[in-house]
């Protein structure tokens, strides 16, 4: 069971526990979702829009040349996981806001709908993350919800 990501790693210490069982970590996630997240039931959301991107070992260590605190996250010994929210979060989307839709101020990976936002803007909103991002990183980041 892998607890290496900071922010539960925190939540467990938050909740004096040292050696969780899955049911304990279930519940750290859950707490750390309802802190994050906004509730669907009160603002238009998918969720995660974007998945972690993977790339290469040497291109993390080039990037970390220049941005120190990237955080990578190792799948083997040539590939990372990095967060699409600090990278959303650097090319300044966090908490934006153009009309109806916007970033989640809390978490980044999450595009909210404030109310009457059409589905082609949303999707105009969420493209222009991704050339921010990629224009930024010369990472292309993908949707992780699904469009049809």
């Amino acid at each position: 069971m892998v607890i290496g990501y900071g922010s539960l790693q925190q939540q467990l210490e938050k909740m004096g526990i040292v050696k969780p069982t899955i049911q304990q970590v279930a519940e750290a996630v859950n707490i750390i979702r309802t802190n994050k997240l906004p509730d669907p039931a009160k603002i238009g959301n998918a969720g995660s829009f974007f998945k972690n991107p993977t790339i290469s070992k040497f291109r993390l260590h080039l990037l970390s040349e220049q941005y120190a605190d990237i955080p990578g996250f190792a799948l083997d010994e040539m590939n990372f996981k990095i967060s699409a929210a600090w990278l959303i979060e650097q090319a300044g989307w966090k908490g934006k806001r153009e009309g109806n839709v916007g970033c989640n101020p809390l978490q980044p990976l999450v595009i909210v709908n404030y109310g009457g936002a059409t589905g082609k803007e949303i999707y105009n909103f969420s493209e222009a993350i991704i050339q921010s991002v990629k224009q930024k990183f010369g990472i292309e980041l993908e949707r992780e919800v699904n469009i049809w």
